[in-house]
């Protein structure tokens, strides 16, 4: 059911803060974790399907919960290598949407929400980094939001995290040919995110981070422990 919020009554606003509530209550002891965004349409024979899971079974494997939107793909072999690993959660944050997106089956905490607005907040309440796979227009969004929230100050700075150099380098040489050129961003805002290749990147920058700004998860050896 596609709902129009330009018309909805007021009192949609309870449902809205039902969602929140139910949210803040489900998550409020997660503990540290990361947030791996990606296509729901890559499937098990993708490159990127492969290194997701490598990514998720790490991080968990390091102590860090893994929310994804719930949904399969990227999201789906996030999750996965997180029930694979010894230490975190497996978190998925799904959307009723009208294509019926149903959470997949590697997951220990599942929420669904009927407004992304209540849904992006929890991404990024509840995630101390964002690893962003390949992905269209959702991914693309999640992606541009986070780097406004940094850039503007509204949140702290934290890691942003592009996975696939080959996928991503395109929409980079656009922005600073583009963008840059044009002065709607500066070259100091590419500072606000890093491109990796590797699960292991993801994880030396995630140490990285906690070394500057400190953090309760001790992170180990970042290499796969197949």
């Amino acid at each position: 059911m596609i709902e129009d919020l330009r018309k909805s009554e007021t009192w949609r606003v309870f449902r809205i803060q039902s969602e929140l509530v139910d949210g803040f209550e489900t998550l409020f002891e997660l503990g540290p974790a990361v947030t791996i965004f990606g296509s729901s349409r890559l499937r098990e024979d993708s490159y990127y399907y492969h290194q997701s899971i490598k990514v998720g079974k790490m991080l968990s494997e390091t102590g860090f919960s893994v929310i994804t939107g719930g949904g399969p793909g990227i999201m789906e072999a996030a999750n996965k290598g997180a029930k694979m690993g010894s230490r975190g959660k497996s978190v998925g944050l799904n959307i009723e949407i009208p294509q019926e997106q149903y959470p997949n089956k590697y997951l220990d905490v599942s929420l669904s929400f009927r407004y992304f607005f209540v849904r992006k907040l929890m991404f990024i309440k509840y995630a101390m980094a964002f690893v962003i796979f390949p992905g269209g227009f959702g991914t693309m969004d999640e992606l541009f939001e986070s780097l406004t929230l940094v850039q503007t100050g509204k949140i702290e700075s934290f890691p942003i995290i592009l996975f696939g150099s080959d996928y991503w380098k395109g929409l980079i040489e656009w922005m600073k040919n583009t963008l840059v050129s044009e002065g709607t961003i500066g070259k100091e805002d590419f500072a606000l995110f890093n491109i990796v290749d590797t699960p292991e990147e993801v994880c030396e920058l995630l140490k990285e981070h906690y070394r500057v700004f400190g953090g309760p998860v001790p992170l180990g050896e970042c290499k796969d422990n197949k």
